[in-house]
């Protein structure tokens, strides 16, 4: 998978950490695929807006269900100095 942008640093909190690990699932491919442009469940509209966010280094969100259905957030600041995973109660 192409990558469209930086990630900087990763980080995640506590609470993705712990439901990464409940759903044996790591961390890594959702930054792959989030650095790749699949943002997983968002509408349309943000979908265009991470597309104008990539270009004019704003912050890019996507959203991901793991295989218990939790829902996680993958966020990249702006200036592409770091990206975290957490999840939407910690936002």
């Amino acid at each position: 998978m192409p990558c469209l942008f930086s990630l900087g640093r990763t980080v995640a909190t506590p609470g993705a950490v712990e439901a990464l690990a409940r759903n044996n699932q790591s961390a890594a491919e959702f930054l792959r695929r989030h650095q790749a442009g699949d943002w997983g469940d968002i509408s349309e509209g943000d979908r265009h807006e991470n597309e104008l966010s990539v270009k004019n280094q704003l912050t890019i969100l996507s959203v991901y269900r793991l295989r218990d259905e939790t829902k996680i957030f993958v966020i990249t600041e702006g200036d592409r100095s770091s990206t975290c995973i957490l999840l939407p109660e910690e936002y």
